[in-house]
């Protein structure tokens, strides 16, 4: 199948839409309460729908017919594939795999500057700047206001070197023109932030919300400093992504993006905001996002432009039980850089959660289960926020966490097979992180990594499995999927 992003018909969002909607992968929920209610039935779907269709709320409460918000683009394989430009029956291992390989042989193309495109249908500048006239929600019923972000990229570029960066990071409205913005420590947006600051200058600022849901996985994903997400999103079109040059900025926004924002983020001894609290991705309200008042940095906007019509993305975080992806990008990240690293026979490797990583191998020496587990918590795509590594053979399917928690209860001996690994970077997000260190720094954590393997040493001794094998469970699955319900992974 060809994926949405054909150059002859690309309209981000919406080409991806308009392919979801033709697979029956769209489902329009109108009248919808952006208070609140929004956030529940995504929620509610996500957790109790296995492959949950996409949600686009329409005729919002407030707001007129066609201003739109699209909930959970990417909670079922299909629409991850389609993002990917897959066949939509590719399985999710294979998806993970297919992300390393293109990630890793794909040619970064730098964005290509047109003079026009979609996203400056309207202009909105000086005292007519209100996000509001948006349809932004509030998800959680504890959080501190409406939050415009995190179904957001945010753009900005380093004073020293020219790079220009994009990540995600959530957003608070506390005024028509005046954004919040909560960034960890040490991630890269904030790095260049400060490089501004040390200067006693405002960091110029471009953040877009809604658009091309491939945009929007390649700005969460943790590059190393100073490769570039734009020339990334290009490498995997097959083409340079069209931008606009900001007027204001002059940083690159994304021509076919639903809503953008240009503006600055002033030195926090110039101006900050109470922010939050908001319901963050661990599931919690945690200690630092707001609840005691915290003062963060803000965004002055200076313009806002948009599409007729435009549609917010909302990836407003839920507990991980209800998770907005059916498959986690960051694990094909991973597994390519864990290669480039040089950790052979890797079989594969999958994200359940941020905290939580599964890496087969095949092993082929002593110490290399090791090696694998050391090595995630050294690359980029998993060096923060993690909890647990859980090594495997190459037999179990690291996506399934059946066959995972077989390995954990039947080939670890607690006493030797987990490893403690101490003052690893983490996130004040970390609901499990002391208060003081929380509010104080420094952001660590410690790592568990579970080698649930075979003893290499006597892994020929090991009891045989009396599971069917792959080859005779895909022969009945064929043979009697018009009699039982088999569900694909």
């Amino acid at each position: 199948m060809t994926g949405p992003y054909d150059s002859n018909r690309y309209d981000g969002l919406r080409s991806f839409l308009d392919e979801c909607e033709r697979l029956g992968e769209v489902q329009v929920i109108k009248g919808a309460d952006w208070n609140l209610e929004i956030g529940a039935v995504t929620e509610a779907t996500s957790e109790m729908i296995e492959e949950p269709p996409a949600l686009l709320f329409d005729e919002i409460k407030d707001y007129p017919k066609g201003w739109r918000v699209l909930s959970i683009p990417t909670a079922s394989r299909v629409r991850m594939n389609i993002v990917l430009g897959l066949p939509i029956d590719t399985p999710a291992m294979e998806i993970v795999r297919n992300t390393a390989r293109r990630i890793r042989s794909t040619k970064p193309i730098p964005p290509r500057e047109v003079a026009d495109g979609p996203i400056l249908q309207n202009v909105i500048k000086g005292s007519k700047v209100d996000v509001l006239k948006f349809p932004v929600l509030k998800s959680h019923k504890n959080d501190g206001g409406r939050y415009i972000g995190t179904g957001c990229s945010v753009i900005n570029r380093d004073p020293e070197t020219g790079y220009v960066n994009m990540g995600t990071y959530r957003m608070q409205v506390h005024k028509p023109d005046l954004l919040g913005l909560w960034m960890s420590p040490g991630q890269q947006g904030r790095q260049i932030c400060e490089r501004y600051w040390a200067q006693g200058k405002a960091c110029p600022v471009v953040a877009t919300f809604g658009g091309d849901p491939l945009i929007f996985l390649l700005s969460y994903t943790k590059f190393p400093f100073g490769v570039s997400e734009l020339e990334r999103v290009g490498g995997l079109l097959g083409r340079p992504l069209d931008v606009i040059k900001g007027p204001l900025t002059g940083l690159p926004i994304p021509a076919h993006c639903e809503v953008a924002i240009e503006g600055e983020i002033p030195p926090p001894s110039e101006e900050m905001h109470s922010e939050g609290p908001f319901g963050e991705w661990p599931g919690y309200y945690t200690v630092g996002t707001g609840a005691n008042g915290d003062l963060q940095p803000v965004i002055r906007v200076k313009a806002i432009y948009h599409r007729d019509d435009p549609i917010l993305l909302n990836m407003a975080p839920q507990w991980p039980g209800a998770p907005h992806h059916s498959v986690r990008f960051e694990g094909g990240m991973l597994w390519d850089q864990m290669e480039a690293a040089g950790v052979p026979g890797i079989a594969g490797v999958y994200l359940h959660h941020p905290m939580l990583v599964v890496v087969a191998i095949k092993q082929q020496y002593a110490g290399h289960a090791k090696q694998a587990g050391m090595a995630c918590l050294v690359c980029s795509a998993s060096a923060r926020n993690g909890r647990w590594v859980i090594v495997v053979d190459e037999d179990i399917d690291p996506s399934n966490m059946k066959e995972v928690t077989w390995a954990m209860t039947t080939r670890v001996d607690p006493a030797s097979d987990i490893q403690i690994v101490d003052g690893t970077w983490s996130t004040p997000l970390d609901p499990r992180m002391p208060p003081e260190l929380s509010e104080n720094g420094p952001h660590v954590n410690s790592r568990a990594i579970v080698y649930a393997v075979r003893p290499f040493g006597w892994r020929d001794k090991f009891p045989m499995v009396n599971r069917i094998d792959a080859e005779q469970r895909a022969a009945v699955i064929e043979k009697y999927s018009g009699v039982l319900p088999f569900k694909k992974k």
